[in-house]
């Protein structure tokens, strides 16, 4: 039975439209839910309250913290800025694996924070020197108007926005909400529909058109996520058919980050990543053509490294988060060739490092 939407869950949300049946649509997602008064969606942040859409979880936070950008992780957006992130609840797939399940899956609202307007996150981000403020832990799609009203707040002091998906939203709300944003981070979570089905609930078209229009569409700046799980997304010959399609329709020097699964939620009956097949992948995915892959969730100073395509000089040497050496020239170039290497990039004047801190967000007066 659905929970009753409360009145401080009542904020208006978009994309919707009454159903011949009487029932409501979400638009929002490829869910497509239908819903009678007091229901709420699969994500179960959207709901229905007296014959329209709400968001019940417009300016709640499960909590804010500033990090280092490397960990959302974007490697070429800015390296060694800090970043303010936050989340709040619900998620719009079912993924069995879940590595932040206790947020994304979580109905415990009275958890979040009462006071998170977007003026005073924004400047919250200003005051604390954060380049940019990121919508994570749980996906941003489901809470579109909310981050969509941040990123407005954070423009308007200067500050860069970045959404940390799985890209899995509907062709109009997708122009309205990466309109809004200067990076994201896209959860490509394997390359097969049968693992989407099977392992997450959703289909994987609707992810692979959200990439190509960031690609040929927008500004945005972007880099992928894989999570390889032993067994179900982590063979040689997925990573390839990933990879070439990758280069056919993005481009070679998107970024693509392969991080290691842990036993977490509804499978914990399958081993952690090894960092050997983390590195078979790496090496499976330049060989295809990507001239930017990382490894992640693993001490390995090779995969965390930026190399210049064209003379394979170390650019950006790492370890996990924390930059050790920066060499790219202020235009993003390698001062030993003078190649452009793909990213945003500015004057490097020292970096946040590989901290962690929880911050309150102080109520505008």
């Amino acid at each position: 039975m659905d929970e009753p939407i409360r009145a401080v869950e009542q904020h208006p949300a978009k994309y919707w439209h009454l159903l011949a049946d009487g029932r409501i649509q979400c638009d929002l997602c490829p869910r497509d839910c239908k819903l009678h008064e007091g229901q709420r969606g699969a994500c179960f942040v959207r709901g229905r309250m007296h014959d329209r859409m709400v968001l019940t979880t417009y300016g709640r936070s499960s909590g804010f913290c500033i990090d280092p950008i490397e960990k959302k992780p974007l490697n070429h957006f800015y390296p060694g800025s800090s970043v303010l992130s936050f989340g709040t609840a619900g998620c719009n797939l079912a993924c069995k694996f879940c590595q932040n399940w206790d947020i994304s899956k979580s109905r415990e609202f009275d958890k979040l924070a009462a006071e998170a307007s977007p003026e005073a996150i924004a400047r919250s981000a200003a005051k604390f020197g954060c380049k940019s403020v990121a919508f994570t832990y749980n996906d941003p799609v489901i809470f579109a108007e909310y981050a969509m009203d941040v990123a407005d707040a954070c423009h308007a002091h200067g500050i860069k926005t970045v959404a940390v998906t799985a890209g899995y939203i509907h062709e109009q709300p997708r122009r309205d909400f990466f309109t809004k944003m200067d990076a994201a981070n896209v959860d490509l979570k394997a390359f097969t529909e049968d693992f989407y089905v099977r392992q997450t609930g959703g289909h994987i078209q609707p992810v692979l058109d959200t990439l190509a229009y960031l690609k040929h569409e927008t500004d945005v700046w972007f880099e992928l996520t894989t999570l390889l799980i032993p067994g179900l997304n982590d063979s040689s010959a997925e990573i390839q058919k990933m990879s070439e399609w990758l280069v056919k329709t993005l481009g070679a020097e998107v970024p693509l980050h392969f991080s290691a699964f842990h036993p977490d939620y509804k499978m914990l009956d399958i081993p952690a990543t090894s960092a050997a097949t983390l590195r078979r992948a790496r090496a499976v995915a330049r060989a295809a053509g990507l001239l930017y892959v990382y490894t992640g969730n693993i001490h390995d100073p090779e995969g965390d490294a930026t190399y210049c395509p064209a003379c394979g000089s170390v650019l950006i040497e790492r370890d996990w988060y924390e930059i050790k050496n920066y060499r790219l020239t202020d235009m993003g170039r390698c001062p030993d060739c003078s190649v452009p290497i793909a990213g945003r990039f500015e004057t490097f004047t020292g970096q946040f490092g590989r901290k962690h801190v929880p911050i309150q967000i102080e109520a505008v007066e």
